[in-house]
């Protein structure tokens, strides 16, 4: 990742395709399995809303080992609404162009602003595709801000290692003339 640029723009166009997906995720869908074996759909919402809670909460000046994932309480009919307040709390917590360069902390590590939002991006983008999937709807997915995504993901995420404290499994194949978020699932260990 260019850690000139700021990824603020390119991480708000990640959470308004996130936004429509979770609008898409009605309370029928929520037990849909994901491509992230741990979590079903709720689960797999649950996170990510509970990940934007947490680079907010970094944005404002905490450590992310601070902050527990789960954001616990959503009804099933309230995720998109839970999204929207996270949004809202992590846009406000990273308006201030200074902390873009400040060190901040992240569960992968000690990074500036600007990396730490930037893999955020990643997380959100990725997520959005596994969303996506569970819901059959991968076809509305923006492809430039998957480009944009695995760029940064072949930045800051090695081929090796994985696993144990790398929460990615091994890099998987992806087919021949394969889109960007295909790539970046493979890269990311997910089965394409």
């Amino acid at each position: 990742m260019d850690t000139a640029q700021d990824p603020r723009p390119l991480y708000q166009l990640a959470l308004d395709q996130l936004e429509k997906l979770f609008s898409e995720a009605g309370p029928e869908n929520l037990d849909r399995p994901t491509p992230c074996a741990e979590y079903d759909l709720r689960a797999l919402l649950d996170h990510v809303v509970g990940g934007v809670h947490r680079l907010a909460y970094t944005g404002e000046g905490g450590l992310s080992r601070d902050v527990a994932a789960a954001t616990g309480g959503v009804p099933d009919d309230g995720w998109p609404a839970a999204l929207g307040r996270a949004r809202a709390r992590v846009t406000a917590a990273w308006a201030e162009d200074a902390k873009l360069d400040r060190p901040t902390s992240v569960p992968w590590g000690e990074l500036s602003g600007r990396e730490a939002v930037g893999s955020y991006v990643l997380e959100t983008v990725i997520h959005s595709w596994d969303v996506a999937r569970a819901l059959g709807t991968d076809h509305t997915l923006d492809e430039a801000l998957g480009e944009a995504a695995l760029a940064i993901a072949l930045a800051m995420m090695p081929a090796e290692p994985r696993g144990g404290a790398v929460p990615f499994g091994p890099v998987q194949p992806a087919p021949a003339g394969a889109g960007a978020y295909t790539r970046l699932a493979a890269h990311s260990g997910r089965a394409v």
